[in-house]
């Protein structure tokens, strides 16, 4: 028994090597979003699908312009939700509610950084960066300042990690960037 335990402990010990996911990212490419019904138009990544929110709080939707961009082969969903600017909706109301949905985030994030947008197409509005194990990473909202408001919110289906989901982040913020240049409203 004594000479089994001494033969045991000469083997050296190599621990196993951490192992990560290996993501394999889709082709870049865009399309254009026109439905018709929703006074806006702009331009989506190819890998995305456009799904339309049925239920909202075990509710309908507010709005038939209120649409989720699914990406099923990087786990993530952009939210947007469109609203017309009108005495029940006012500008301050819903830029406050979208900052206010925003900074709920603040709990578990390191930092917030709000980059303010302007686009020739009279697209103004605040882009949220929301740094650290968040549950969503990034968040939006545009507006003509006059009729029209839509918000968007990045989320991914896993576990909040930031090292994580760093990568497919920095993948597909070029594209959400794409789509908010791209935006262009209609009457």
């Amino acid at each position: 028994m004594f000479f089994l335990f001494l033969v045991s402990c000469n083997s050296a010990y190599t621990p196993k090597p951490r192992g990560y996911y290996k993501i394999t990212f889709p082709e870049k490419g865009y399309q254009h979003f026109n439905n018709g019904a929703c006074p806006f138009t702009f331009d989506y990544p190819k890998y995305g699908v456009i799904n339309r929110d049925t239920i909202f709080l075990d509710t309908l939707p507010d709005n038939p312009c209120w649409f989720n961009i699914t990406f099923p082969t990087l786990n993530g969903n952009l939210y947007l939700s469109y609203k017309e600017i009108n005495r029940e909706n006012a500008l301050n109301n819903l830029v406050e509610d979208a900052h206010k949905m925003t900074f709920k985030h603040a709990v578990k994030a390191d930092f917030i950084e709000e980059n303010y947008l302007s686009t020739p197409n009279h697209v103004y509005g605040i882009y949220y960066e929301v740094g650290g194990n968040a549950a969503s990473a990034l968040q939006f909202f545009v507006t003509d300042s006059i009729k029209h408001f839509l918000r968007g919110s990045l989320y991914f289906y896993n576990t909040p990690n930031a090292d994580s989901i760093a990568p497919v982040l920095n993948f597909i913020k070029p594209d959400v960037m794409e789509l908010i240049k791209t935006l262009k409203w209609q009457d």
